[in-house]
Order: C-alpha cells, then sequence, then structure tokens
C-alpha cells in the first residue's frame, strides 16, 4: 500500500510556484456532467448554448472515442475551452486511462491549453491511491510550468473491483480530489458480472416472494448498484468529497433512467451523467430538491434556529437530527436557486 503524505504536507503544493491545494471542494452546482465529444464539430459548436443548460461540460475523450479519433477529440477539446466563456458552468475533460497509449498525452495537451478554464480532469479505471498521485504530480509540474493559478481538481472513476476495494484509500489520496463516479459497464465486466446494461437494474436481478399454495409469485428486481454507490457514498463523505451515479446507456427508457437517478440521489450522490440531451432534464428534476421538501425544511429550520432542542411540526417530532437533514435539503436548493430561476421562485429565494 502506498504510504499517504504526513499531514503537515499534505497541502503543500507539489511543485514548487503551483498553486496552494484547496482545503476544501469548491462549492458548485453539479447536477449533471454532460458528456461532448470534441471531434464532433456540430455538437462542439452548440457547447456555447449548452452551457447555459447544463452544470458541467465534459470533453470526453475516452470510451466511445475511436482510436483513429483520438487526437481529433484531444484538438477539439482545445478549440472548446479557447472558443467558449464557460461562466458558472464547470469544463471538465475525461482523459484517457493512464495505461494507454494516448493518456499522457492528453494531459501535457489539454492542461497547458486550457489553463486555468479546467476545473476538473476525470480520470477512468482508478484502482487505487497511486494512479491519483501520479495524476496530482503532474498536474503540479504543469501548473507550474504554465503559471495556472487554479488547482485542476482530479475526480476518479470507480470501475474495476480493485478500485472499490480502495475506494477510501482513493477518496484520501490527494486534496485535489474533487470526488468519484461509478462506471457501472466496465465495473460489470470487471466483476465477471453477467450484464451487457449500462447502469440500471436487470430482471434477473431480484428476490422472490415467498410460496403461499398456487399463489403467481412475484420477482421483486433490485438494484445492482447499491452496495457500490453505498461505499462510494460513505468513502466520498467521509473525506470530504463528492459522489456522483455514472451513465444510463438506455436513452429509450427514460423512467428507468430516472430511477436510477433517483435511487442515487437519495443515498447521497450531488449528481450523475448525461450522455443524451433529453437525460439533462432528468437529472434537474432529480438532483435538484423536491420544492414541497423545501419548503417543510425550511420550517424545520424556522422552528428551531439554533439546530438545538426538539419541536413538533404536523404532529411529527423534529430534533437536531432532522434540523440537519432539513439543511442538507435547504442548502440544495439555495445552490440550485443560483443558476435555475424557475427551481429559485417554487423555493421561494
Amino acid at each position: 500500500m502506498t504510504a499517504s503524505r504526513p499531514p503537515a504536507k499534505f497541502y503543500a503544493p507539489l511543485a514548487i510556484g503551483a498553486p496552494t491545494p484547496y482545503r476544501e471542494v469548491p462549492v458548485r452546482l453539479e447536477r449533471m456532467i454532460h458528456f461532448v465529444p470534441p471531434q464532433n464539430d456540430k455538437l462542439r459548436g452548440r457547447v456555447a448554448e449548452m452551457c447555459k443548460q447544463v452544470d458541467v461540460i465534459l470533453g470526453n475523450l475516452e470510451d466511445a472515442i475511436p482510436a483513429d479519433q483520438k487526437e481529433a477529440a484531444r484538438a477539439g477539446f482545445v478549440k472548446m475551452a479557447r472558443e467558449n466563456d464557460f461562466g458558472s458552468t464547470g469544463l471538465w475533460s475525461r482523459i484517457n486511462c493512464l495505461n494507454s497509449p494516448w493518456g499522457l498525452d492528453d494531459i501535457l495537451t489539454i492542461v497547458p491549453a486550457a489553463g486555468t478554464k479546467l476545473d476538473v480532469v476525470m480520470l477512468p479505471k482508478v484502482e487505487g491511491p497511486w494512479d491519483i498521485h501520479y495524476l496530482d504530480q503532474l498536474l503540479a509540474q504543469l501548473e507550474a510550468k504554465h503559471g495556472i493559478t487554479k488547482p485542476i481538481l482530479i475526480h476518479a472513476i470507480l470501475e474495476t473491483a480493485e478500485g472499490v476495494k480502495n475506494v477510501d484509500a482513493i477518496a484520501a489520496a490527494s486534496p485535489r480530489m474533487h470526488g468519484m463516479s461509478l462506471g457501472p459497464a466496465d465495473l460489470a465486466a470487471s466483476r465477471g458480472m453477467k450484464t451487457t446494461r449500462v447502469g440500471g437494474g436487470h430482471p434477473s436481478y431480484g428476490v422472490l416472494a415467498d410460496a403461499k399454495g398456487d399463489t403467481p409469485r412475484t420477482l421483486f428486481q433490485q438494484d445492482l448498484w447499491h452496495y457500490t454507490v453505498a461505499k462510494m457514498v460513505d468513502a466520498c463523505q467521509a473525506y470530504g468529497i463528492k459522489a456522483f451515479y455514472g451513465p444510463f446507456g438506455d436513452f429509450s427508457d427514460p423512467a428507468a433512467c430516472e430511477a436510477q437517478f433517483r435511487n442515487a440521489f437519495l443515498m447521497g450522490c450531488v449528481g450523475a451523467w448525461s450522455l443524451h440531451p433529453t437525460q439533462v432534464e432528468i437529472a434537474k428534476a432529480v438532483f435538484s430538491p423536491d420544492a414541497v421538501e423545501v419548503a417543510f425544511a425550511k420550517r424545520i429550520l424556522a422552528a428551531m434556529p439554533d439546530g438545538t432542542g426538539a419541536v413538533m411540526i404536523d404532529g411529527k417530532m423534529q430534533d437536531d437530527a432532522t434540523w440537519k437533514q432539513a439543511k442538507v435539503i435547504v442548502d440544495l436548493a439555495k445552490l440550485v436557486a443560483t443558476k435555475d430561476p424557475a427551481r429559485a421562485a417554487t423555493y421561494g429565494f
């Protein structure tokens, strides 16, 4: 196991002249990470308009980009970064994995070119803290060399069995850690799972109701990803970083996509990937708190201004634990309101 840096040096820059790492992950609205193939001129041309609709734009350089288009995608991302003002919308890139023929050139090209516009590098197939340490050091050297004054964060994709096993060490690996996403397709392959679906459930994964004579027995479908999402959320929350659900591959089934996103939201994820424009609105609906819940949460906070004691509201006891729950909901609603005027109105902000 790779040793951790001592506490006194944990937040020290890893290169002379690199910016000091953040002490906490910056507070930003990230309900959806919207994937764009940068080599596609038509789709890249829509980025300026898309920035008004989504919380994060990600230039994808890895899976779904054919091998003979990797360099074009890389060049397209540089154009995308230089030609657009992203405003409050985050700019991310998913690079190729570190053991691929393209990963190093991705980093060496996009970091100097995008500079302070680049908020997060998404690193696929992270297996342990050593992967984070390598990228951490390299980013610091590039920041120092090219005068980049804002630390670039790292977002790990959890998509191998070894990565899941090492999830706590990955979360704790660096002050650059922004968060993690579940990568269900590669994880399924790594585990030897018998499914070709990209996220979502499976009709064969369920619990059969008890037998009652000749009455037909119902199979209750279960969530294949519950264990991994819960483990990822716990690791992220323990180290102050963000957990995300990843892709949902069946664009023809928005109801199932919404159900999977909602499971992740309820369990503590702050957002999910959107691979198709229709999934943007699903993510907004799911990862923005319900207006009725916000209104009730505001009543709890108003009744317990200092967060102590106990009160009765509509026949339900509220105490310091429910006050904390209410604050999570209200804080998220306030964040959503900064970018979503329609929801700001329904929340009363």
